[in-house]
């Protein structure tokens, strides 16, 4: 039986840089006041200042590319980043420019040519080429090492076995489990290891990632990436909690329709809460006899693979059948079309929003499809993104109805898509608050309606008792979080809105607190977006997701993001940057 490791990851040494003149970062804080689980990260900080620059840029004039001179700027001052040799070790991953004329070049650390799981640095160029910021996590104490295995021995298909037992993966799998060898800092330890994804959807869906000892073959670490919309404990159905995993006997096929089959098209649909909608659809010939079969599928906009949405048929196969119907209408004839309407809509709002505020074509930025299915499981109290798309449960009538009513919950859970392809942010503890954050913040930029979140999605015996939304990014503490939480924190219950009502959390609930300290970001947010209004609040949570973080940034690497992308869009003395400070100030994240 492979070993269960539950204890908080630790990665390095900490390392907080700011430039020896006195320019120190926004998230610099003393040891103690950092949560634990985040008390040995390394963590590289440098801002450009005059005192320093001539010095600090000489690296960089006449290099053949940014990203050679990223690299060569680390070089040169390998002793200040703590780097052996940055030029061999530092992987180009991306190269950006962006709207502001700055470059982006972001770096993944290696050894012996093997990823340093988690660890990357961003080096930022002004519109003049000159370094302006350097960010991320880079582990010292990996890079010194000079004797570290480089060579898996144990054999990878049994460590995928191990993999799969540790989770208790089903016999059948969405997907073929996918290895990678990485390095993997625990403490003071690294391990080289196969880092395996093991994705199955049942009642207890799963995308994980394992890490096996790739010597021994022992289980060192192991996550769930299900990106849920509310935390486990409390939230979903019994089932959910003690019903063993149990797998659909039906095929699963990633096959994407052929959008040349399909004839675009406009019906009307009506949503759960009884809304009108106007859908963009397609149709076909029906596959048996005469007449057309019009499906919940939107081929129509250029440069988009499609808006594609699914019946999972309360089953646990993704992503179920074509959402279809006999013709055009989607409506009252049929209540079980609602939840679909919603979906598909919803959808679209969403891409919209992302692609008219902030140029992004998709989840992926390159017109990757929009795959939602609807009807997942029998009462399923929840919503997720499993990594290739969205899920929707009908809800338990006692908590939820079907949460693809809420156009706030599409956001939350796209947006998870759009963090997985931009700063990957690891879901768990802070980095996993961040990740939540993030979505619950876009779900208040593209539903304007409130400062909260899943307020069209809560079931009528909930909002009787006073649960009229899921979380507030506006008074956070006005909710409870679940019992089992409650040791954890100040003791009030409450969702906190300050690190002073931080939940120190287990990695076994709720992921270490990533749906119950996100709403510290949250209301920081909330804080920052009453200052300057919602649209500029969007531009620079969007420039922070895309730009700055990392996957392993924590609450403070958050502020800095926020704080840096306000700089590079109002300036240093704007208006909009003093409200990040200031609202970052109000949650104790200083």
């Amino acid at each position: 039986m492979a070993k269960k490791w539950t204890g908080c990851l630790s990665m390095g040494l900490i390392v907080s840089l700011a430039v020896s003149s006195g320019v120190l970062a926004d998230n610099e804080t003393p040891n103690d006041e950092v949560p634990e689980e985040n008390s040995e990260d390394s963590r590289i900080i440098y801002q450009d200042d005059t005192a320093v620059s001539a010095q600090m840029q000489r690296s960089v004039e006449d290099q053949e590319s940014n990203a050679d001179s990223a690299k060569r700027f680390l070089e040169a001052n390998n002793d200040f980043f703590d780097m052996t040799d940055p030029i061999q070790d530092m992987e180009v991953l991306e190269e950006q420019t962006d709207d502001e004329g700055m470059t982006h070049i972001r770096l993944q650390q290696t050894k012996n040519g093997i990823p340093v799981e988690g660890h990357e640095v961003i080096v930022h160029f002004d519109e003049d080429t000159t370094i302006d910021s350097v960010n991320g996590h880079f582990d010292s104490q990996v890079d010194e090492m000079d004797t570290i295995s480089s060579s898996a021995v144990f054999p990878e298909d049994e460590a995928i076995e191990n993999a799969r037992e540790a989770v208790n993966a089903p016999e059948d799998l969405e997907e073929d489990p996918e290895t990678e060898l990485v390095y993997y800092p625990v403490g003071d330890d690294t391990h080289l290891v196969y880092k395996a994804n093991i994705t199955f959807m049942t009642e207890e869906p799963g995308n994980w990632f394992v890490f096996v000892d790739a010597s021994t073959g022992e289980v060192i670490d192991q996550y769930n990436t299900i990106s849920h919309m509310a935390e486990a404990a409390g939230l979903e159905d019994e089932a959910l909690q003690n019903e063993e995993n149990k797998q659909a006997d039906a095929s699963f096929s990633d096959a994407e329709p052929d959008a040349e089959e399909y004839q675009s098209a406009t019906g009307p649909g009506i949503g759960v809460q009884g809304e009108n909608r106007v859908l963009n659809i397609s149709h076909k010939a029906a596959d048996n006899g005469p007449g057309r079969t019009f499906s919940l599928f939107d081929f129509s906009i250029p440069d988009l693979d499609g808006i594609l949405t699914y019946d999972a048929q309360e089953d646990f196969v993704l992503p179920g059948v074509p959402y279809s119907n006999e013709d055009a209408a989607f409506d009252f004839r049929d209540e079980f079309h609602a939840a679909a309407v919603d979906a598909h809509y919803n959808s679209t709002e969403v891409y919209e929003y992302f692609w008219e505020e902030h140029d992004r074509n998709s989840l992926d930025d390159e017109g990757m499809s929009v795959v939602s299915s609807v009807h997942y499981g029998e009462d399923f109290a929840n919503a997720f993104w499993n990594g290739s798309q969205m899920t929707y449960g009908d809800g338990d009538d006692e908590m939820f109805i079907p949460l693809s009513a809420g156009l706030d919950v599409a956001a939350h859970e796209m947006t998870h898509g759009v963090t997985e392809h931009t700063a990957g942010l690891v879901y768990r503890f802070q980095s996993g608050a961040v990740n939540e954050a993030m979505s619950d913040i876009f779900g208040v930029l593209v539903d304007e309606s409130s400062w909260h979140i899943g307020e069209d999605v809560m079931a009528p015996a909930a909002i009787e008792d006073g649960r009229f939304a899921l979380r507030s990014l506006e008074d956070p503490g006005q909710f409870d979080v679940d019992e089992a939480y409650w040791a954890y924190g100040d003791g009030s219950g409450a969702y906190p809105s300050h690190m002073d009502e931080y939940y120190d959390l287990p990695i076994d609930l709720d992921n270490g607190g990533v749906h119950i300290n996100s709403s510290i970001i949250n209301h920081a947010a909330y804080l920052i977006g009453q200052d300057i209004g919602r649209e500029d609040l969007g531009q620079i949570a969007y420039r922070a997701l895309t730009t700055y973080l990392t996957p392993m940034s924590d609450f403070d690497d958050t502020r800095f993001a926020f704080v840096q992308s306000s700089i590079d869009i109002y300036g240093e003395d704007s208006d909009q940057t003093e409200a990040v400070r200031d609202g970052f100030d109000g949650v104790g994240i200083e």
